[in-house]
Formats: structure tokens, sequence, C-alpha cells
């Protein structure tokens, strides 16, 4: 398992609720290695056909982002890990304001008077999502897919139509 693949315990929350293969196009490649090649891209930005070999064909792991994009599943996993999560009570419905929602008083922007902190190098800290739950963690996972696939819904409703 590479670096922000799926761990254990987040593949098993995540696995009810994905869908079947209909078994008439044949065989689908296994969906926890394509999803983390899909996770892979999102959190890398790395170009399809540069997906590392470990995640199976790059236009396969497209394929099936592309079809899950425009069949609505990543919004429908999405609503149903929040909701399996909120049911175990391990989401916080606390709301976040910031800065940009909230305007500052002009006389708000200025220098600093303190100097940045010191930045630690790499490996010093604990690691990524280590305090989180699974549910927490899988979560946040799939609003970065879902948010990719809006962005991409977004430019390609603003985008002119193309001829072949």
């Amino acid at each position: 398992m590479g670096r922000g693949a799926l761990t254990g315990a987040e593949w098993e929350r995540l696995r009810p609720f994905l869908p079947v293969s209909n078994r008439r196009c044949g065989r689908w490649r296994d969906h926890r290695q394509v999803i983390d090649g899909i996770l892979h891209r999102v959190r890398t930005g790395v170009q399809w056909r540069d997906l590392p070999e470990r995640f199976g064909p790059w236009k396969t792991v497209y394929e099936r982002h592309r079809l899950w994009s425009a069949d609505g599943t990543w919004e429908c996993l999405l609503r149903q890990v929040q909701a399996e999560a909120d049911a175990a009570g391990e989401v916080d419905w606390d709301i976040s304001v910031d800065s940009t929602i909230v305007r500052a008083h002009q006389h708000a922007a200025g220098a600093r008077t303190n100097p940045p902190p010191a930045l630690s190098s790499k490996g010093d800290g604990p690691g990524e999502h280590q305090d989180e739950t699974p549910w927490q963690s899988l979560v946040a996972r799939l609003v970065e897919v879902v948010l990719e696939v809006r962005a991409w819904a977004a430019r390609g409703a603003g985008s002119p139509a193309r001829s072949t």
C-alpha cells in the first residue's frame, strides 16, 4: 500500500457502496486499485498518462473516473459515506467560517509583526490523517474527488462545443 492509498479500514467502509459489474462488458479491474489511482491523481495532479503502473493501465483508471463522474457515482458515494459516518456519530456538523466568507476591515491588512514559525522537515511530524477516524479520512478523500468532478463539470459547461 503506497502513501495516500486507501487503508484497510477505509476500504471496508467504502466497499458496500461501490457499483457492481453487470457482467456484460467483461470483468472490471479491482475497484480498490482503480480508486487508489484516482486518489493519487487528485492528490498529486499528475497527468493521467503518467500514473504509476501499480494502479493498472492509466486508461482504465481514467475511464472509470470519467464514467463515475458522468453518472453521479462519486456524489452518491460521498452522500452514502457521510450518512453512514453521521449515523456512527463521527461527523461534526459545526460550521467553519473563513476569510472567503467574512470580509476583513480595510485596516486589517498589514505586515506581520512576528516572524513565521520555522518549517519542520518532512517526516518530523505525525503522519497524514493520523488523528482522524477511518470515516473522517474517507469522507475527506471523497470530498476531494467530488470537488474535482464538479470543477470538471464547470469547465465543460463553460467551454464551446467542439466538432471532431
